[in-house]
């Protein structure tokens, strides 16, 4: 993956677009010292680029019944671990799994899981995730409350 070369004026638009969702070329040319079209030409290059693909709506998880967050420690057995793409593949079916990293260190896989409630949890753990071949050991840790939670990239 090539690193996109971004100017002083490329970070300022893409800052204002992470963290005012819904702002327009021409509001943001405004604050910056641009015209509308000269702002809305670098928005285009930098979409166009592959900088920003959308501007994704956000949702508010617990407003919408997910009140249960699960970070998931995943350990593969070795065998497990020869057939990682068959464990990533089945994670990105699992709509609950909104996130999904490889380390490397003691586990092979941290998942981030949202749910209604625990119970929802343990019933997606015993029936969903723990059912997955290779899978030799499974460590959850519940979030209590959020400290901090950002998509916006420091820019």
């Amino acid at each position: 993956m090539q690193t996109i070369s971004l100017d002083h004026t490329d970070r300022k638009i893409l800052d204002l677009m992470q963290t005012e969702p819904g702002i327009n070329a021409s509001a943001i040319g405004e604050r910056i010292g641009l015209s509308q079209s000269a702002c809305w030409r670098r928005i285009q290059r930098l979409r166009e680029e592959g900088v920003f693909k959308d501007h994704p709506v956000i949702l508010d998880r617990e407003k919408v019944g997910l009140t249960t967050m699960v970070f998931a420690h995943v350990k593969l057995t070795s065998h497990g671990r020869s057939n990682l793409s068959e464990f990533a593949d089945a994670v990105r079916a699992y709509p609950e799994v909104m996130e999904c990293y490889v380390l490397l260190g003691n586990v092979d896989f941290l998942l981030r899981i949202v749910a209604e409630d625990i119970k929802a949890y343990e019933q997606f753990f015993f029936e969903k995730l723990s059912q997955l071949p290779g899978i030799q050991e499974v460590t959850s840790s519940i979030v209590l409350s959020d400290i901090k939670h950002s998509t916006a990239l420091p820019v």
